[in-house]
């Protein structure tokens, strides 16, 4: 079954169960995906409704940590329970020890050396690791083992 398929049974149940918070996160992340595929004229795979879903989650974090900031704890709770209930259909996250070990595997492949061979191991590493880690401590990482 597809993101999208899972979407879209996940949306039918909450509707059947009364779910309305959860429904309408949903029904957001459809629309995310939708606007993508209308705008893009292409049909996304499940590796592109991560990206999409990926996108939204670092938006809600970041909205998260504005609202603690000003101390809006309502709307730091709605932030968090949509982080939530996107996060349930993100894969598994990496484990450290898979995190570098990619990151090995992927600075070797490239050959890369010094810290402005970065892009070129940042690609390679990109499309692995997709919905599973965190892209800017990756990059930290990745300049920390270059010498950057």
């Amino acid at each position: 079954m597809t993101l999208k398929q899972r979407l879209l049974e996940d949306m039918k149940s909450s509707m059947k169960s009364g779910d309305k918070p959860r429904l309408a996160v949903i029904r957001l992340v459809q629309a995310a995906i939708k606007q993508r595929e209308v705008d893009e004229r292409i049909e996304l795979d499940d590796t592109q409704v991560l990206v999409v879903m990926e996108k939204m989650l670092k938006q809600r974090r970041d909205s998260a940590a504005q609202y603690e900031a000003a101390g809006r704890q309502d709307l730091m709770d709605q932030e968090n329970f949509e982080i939530g209930v996107i996060g349930d259909y993100m894969p598994q996250p990496l484990s450290e020890s898979e995190v570098d070990q990619i990151l090995s595997d992927c600075i070797a492949e490239s050959g890369a050396t010094e810290a402005r061979d970065m892009g070129k191991v940042m690609a390679l590493l990109k499309p692995r690791v997709a919905g599973r880690a965190d892209m800017q401590a990756l990059a930290g990482k990745v300049k920390a083992r270059l010498g950057g």
